[in-house]
């Protein structure tokens, strides 16, 4: 019998072979049980292999959600071949640099899109396979493009892939808003530990020790049914897919092609659903809009978690969930594309008032902050970097210069610095600020956007808001708000530095307000700030 490893593949297989007639995906009216979609998957690596991708070639993933995105990452995997995310909102420029940058030699993609992968296919001259999913749509399908459930069905069902390995890679694409996309690269292993808790994630011993393991958390365990918010092309929904498909539980995928906050409670009464996952509160907004809307429309009594990661999930709209679900477990993780899970604050602050930071997460031998300039390890009350090793990637792909910055030596190991500002508190614990590359500084002030528009969603009459630095003649920038209101309400500059002041310092409080009909974020629910600070410096939407 060949070998098992810390690899997605070889876990999954163990978990589908214990758990065969459990379901596995629900989306929209797509269902698979675990048998199901692990032949299927099978059957797709396989042919996909007669077609001449092997071992670490690159796959892009350019679907919405559905079933053959799982069934599709699935199949690279089991080929040891590397799945891709494709952001379908990328216009050509954008495509054109990840199926470059990517070295792409297949693309599994929905039919839609053809028109756009035939404008940018030049740019990957090593692109031999495209495979096209129905979507509904007409657009015509070239001839030497195979057809999903026609290449499923050419594909053999034996599953004779040859051993794995714990170093084969999960390359995640991430960024876009402040640069080009990056490729980051997880071995098998680190991922699996460091994004998606090591098998542990709904058990209370922790992490499994040995690949086989896995088969008894999957057969003893209870199958929650999860549900994912963010679209599958972002890491957040990607990791949490994977989490549900080795714990042997049920994956609940929204169909729509955006976030309306009746159809996914729709989904979740249906399913019903026990973990919902979001991305902060671009995703949380909607979601408390429709629960205020719809009193008692639906039973959601099965739903025990509300989590959050990837964005600020501020404590107003966390208060706002504790209205709807008083007895339900809301949590609120710190993590990154390049970090994974770091952690969950619980919801205590540390420090003087008005400098707590977004949250409080315990240090530890893999979790510490860094002095960037001098690369050593903070001193209690010094901030720094957060930072993480043991289970990290090995860098971008393609990119050895940002690898270089971004993953150090510090004390004898190899560290990864996520970017979010820090600080060691004299208990040993850390504090997060957020990201130190949109740190404004004002007067030599260093003031993070984050902690300021938290502040600013507990104004009653925000709905969403984003912090940017603008140019000021005496302090060099000034803390500038950029906030969609709710409903027809107008909030003044004076009435959102009153409640600000409740939370924060006085010299974060902003000092100029930009009223927009919405704040600027990624279909992922994360800000836009280039395109924020576009819009202040505008002088089009002056409160």
């Amino acid at each position: 019998m060949t070998a098992r490893h810390f690899n997605i593949a070889d876990l999954f297989e163990i978990v589908a072979d214990t758990v065969p007639e459990r379901e596995a995906i629900a989306c929209g009216d797509e269902r698979q049980t675990y048998g199901s979609l692990e032949e299927r998957a099978t059957r797709l690596a396989n042919f996909m292999r007669d077609r001449g991708v092997a071992a670490g070639d690159k796959v892009g993933l350019y679907m919405y959600n559905s079933n053959a995105y799982i069934e599709g990452m699935l199949a690279c995997f089991k080929l040891r071949a590397v799945p891709v995310n494709v952001n379908y909102r990328y216009v050509d420029e954008e495509l054109s640099y990840i199926f470059n940058n990517a070295d792409m030699v297949a693309c599994i993609h929905h039919r839609e899109f053809v028109p756009h992968i035939d404008k940018v296919r030049h740019a990957a001259p090593g692109l031999k396979l495209l495979i096209a999913v129905e979507d509904g749509s007409d657009v015509p399908i070239p001839a030497e493009t195979a057809k999903f459930e026609e290449a499923m069905a050419a594909g053999s069902p034996a599953r004779d892939f040859g051993e794995r390995s714990d170093d084969d890679l999960f390359i995640l694409y991430t960024g876009g808003t402040t640069g080009k996309p990056k490729g980051v690269m997880w071995p098998h292993k680190d991922v699996f530990y460091a994004a998606m808790g090591g098998g542990g994630h709904f058990h209370p011993a922790g992490a499994i020790q040995a690949p086989e393991d896995i088969a008894i958390r999957a057969k003893e365990g209870y199958p929650v049914s999860g549900m994912a918010l963010a679209p599958l092309m972002h890491g957040a929904c990607w990791w949490f897919a994977c989490i549900q498909l080795l714990a042997g539980c049920k994956l609940v995928l929204n169909p729509n092609r955006s976030l309306v906050g009746e159809q996914v409670w729709d989904i979740a009464a249906r399913e019903r659903v026990n973990s919902v996952t979001i991305v902060g509160d671009a995703m949380a907004m909607p979601l408390i809009d429709a629960l205020d809307a719809n009193p008692g429309r639906w039973d959601l009594s099965s739903i025990f978690t509300v989590g959050s990661g990837g964005a600020v999930f501020s404590e107003s709209r966390q208060a706002d969930f504790r209205r709807h679900f008083p007895n339900v477990m809301i949590s609120n993780s710190f993590g990154s594309s390049e970090s994974g899970q770091m952690g969950r604050t619980t919801g205590e602050r540390k420090g003087e008032a008005g400098n707590t930071g977004l949250g409080n997460v315990p240090k530890s031998e893999f979790m510490d902050v860094i002095v960037e300039e001098e690369l050593r390890f903070a001193e209690p009350g010094e901030m720094g970097i957060f930072a993480r090793s043991g289970h990290i990637p090995i860098g971008y792909y393609g990119d050895p210069e940002k690898t270089a910055r971004t993953f150090v030596m510090v004390g004898g190991k190899r560290w990864l610095l996520t970017g979010d500002s820090a600080r060691l508190e004299a208990d040993a614990s850390i504090s997060v600020f957020g990201r130190g590359s949109n740190c404004i500084n004002s007067g030599g002030e260093k003031i993070f956007p984050e902690e300021v528009e938290e502040a600013l969603k507990a104004h009653a009459d925000v709905y969403d808001a984003l912090v940017v630095a603008t140019p000021d003649e005496r302090w060099g920038e000034k803390v500038t708000a950029v906030v969609a209101a709710r409903g027809t309400t107008r909030p003044t500059l004076d009435a959102l530095q009153e409640e600000a002041r409740k939370h924060i310092a006085g010299y974060k409080v902003p000092r100029e307000l930009h009223l927009v009909p919405e704040v600027p974020r990624g279909v992922n629910g994360k800000p836009d700030y280039k395109k924020a600070r576009e819009m202040a410096l505008s002088g089009s939407y002056c409160a």
